[in-house]
């Protein structure tokens, strides 16, 4: 079966080059080379030829490795890439999709596959600080032998500040301690997805008993099921059925329970009958201190103090952006052996440091409009439809979609529950306006300026 598998490597590099482009695809997986199959765990190494690159690779193209392997060979349960002289010891495992986790019952030993958790998200490389303390300490209950006092888990964040790494060593930690527990750590879209796969192959009661025979389930980005009723009825009844049997929740999402518009109130109820934890954003002390635990484990990688302070000035949104960031300064030099300055991280980090600033949001966005044209802020989501309020709200909903990352349906629920065939047509209704009228178009210019500042 390994020689069928190398086979495949060729149509899988192929695809990836095509989705990744031929710059990034020859500059890093290029050189990348199979090495073998395993058919008793399902894993697919690769090999590179440095450990350096090996872990570049893990780190930035793992999910995607494992989703192109599966096109071809859906049996694969994840990939792991060993570097250099690190090609004989125990690569790194990528992180998987949920699949193995639906096991109900321990594998024998003989049998034993490798871990669906992320063995470097672990308690003991998550910094705690204020920001998160709270969040970190259930975290760690949750995965303690005696009942925790919370249950169901809510943790929620913004993207970036460690959602996912908490869910991970909670997974970890538990099966420690229990190793014979069945857990389950998977995205809520992978949850609705399963759930829909389910309905049309008529497997609803597999699907069902698999999910309701975890003793730990953890579900990531929970808002991704928003809007989707026939889903979160069926998440309502898991979720109802673990409680009753004592078993453990954990739910993330990118807003509290309050703030996810369009989930049914008795699912809402279910979430927040717990603890729900808020994950704040990063403090400066704690983005130091990540950067400088990154580079103790680096100890042959010289980064002045000054650099590291530019990092934690400029990256303060979220800790996924910080680490990319550096990681993008580690690997070019690395690559074309100069030293770390400061003259360097600001050359090559002018465009990261673009991006990381603010987001903005759709009630920011509203505020604006509403300052703008002088209005009361419940008219965005009013029903009255004169043209002094249905102009601006239509303004709103085209800046909404231009500076942010929500989607027709989500806007249009933030503006009183409108169809995302009417967010549709305001937004080019707008663009089409500021074409022929310069005096709409000098509004909102000046309304952006307002954001922006």
């Amino acid at each position: 079966m390994s020689g069928d598998a190398a086979a495949l490597w060729p149509r899988v590099a192929e695809g990836l080059r095509r989705d990744l482009g031929a710059r990034t695809f020859d500059h890093w997986l290029k050189p990348v080379r199979f090495a073998d199959y395993c058919t008793l765990s399902a894993v697919v190494t690769l090999e590179t030829a440095s450990r350096f690159s090996a872990n570049w690779i893990n780190d930035r193209f793992g999910e995607r490795l494992l989703l192109a392997w599966r096109q071809y060979l859906p049996a694969v349960r994840s990939v792991t890439v060993r570097g250099g002289a690190a090609a004989s010891d125990r690569a790194a495992t990528l992180a998987t999709a949920p699949l193995p986790a639906f096991d109900a019952a321990p594998v024998p030993a003989a049998q034993a596959v490798p871990s669906p958790f992320d063995a470097r998200l672990c308690f003991d490389r998550f910094v705690v600080a204020r920001s998160n303390i709270l969040a970190a300490n259930a975290a760690r209950r949750m995965a303690m032998a005696e009942a925790p006092q919370f249950n169901p888990l809510y943790l929620c964040s913004g993207t970036g500040q460690g959602k996912t790494h908490l869910l991970h060593a909670i997974a970890q930690a538990y099966a420690a301690i229990r190793p014979t527990a069945n857990i389950i750590l998977m995205s809520a879209e992978k949850f609705m997805l399963e759930f829909v796969g389910a309905m049309r192959g008529g497997d609803m009661m597999a699907f069902k008993a698999r999910l309701r025979a975890a003793d730990l389930l953890l579900l990531d980005d929970l808002q991704f099921v928003i809007g989707k009723n026939s889903t979160q009825e069926e998440l309502l009844h898991t979720i109802d059925d673990l409680m009753c049997s004592g078993k453990r929740l954990v739910v993330t999402a990118d807003r509290p329970p309050a703030m996810l518009d369009g989930v049914e109130a008795r699912l809402l109820s279910r979430l927040s009958g717990g603890l729900v934890a808020d994950i704040e954003a990063p403090e400066d002390d704690l983005r130091e201190r990540i950067i400088r635990q990154r580079l103790a484990a680096m100890p042959m990688v010289a980064v002045p103090d000054d650099v590291v302070a530019y990092l934690v000035r400029h990256f303060t949104r979220n800790i996924r952006e910080l680490e990319g960031a550096l990681n993008k300064l580690l690997a070019y030099a690395a690559l074309t052996g100069v030293d770390i300055d400061l003259a360097l991280a600001e050359d090559r980090l002018a465009e990261n440091v673009r991006s990381a600033r603010p987001r903005i949001t759709i009630d920011e966005i509203q505020r604006a409009v509403c300052a703008h044209y002088r209005l009361d802020k419940a008219e965005m989501a009013s029903k009255r439809r004169v043209r002094a309020i249905a102009r601006p709200r239509q303004v709103a909903m085209y800046l909404a979609k231009e500076l942010t990352p929500r989607s027709y349906p989500e806007i249009g629920r933030r503006f009183g529950g409108r169809d995302h065939s009417t967010v549709i047509h305001a937004v080019r209704t707008v663009e089409a306006l500021r074409v022929t009228d310069s005096e709409l178009d000098a509004e909102i210019a000046a309304i952006r300026r307002s954001l922006n500042n």
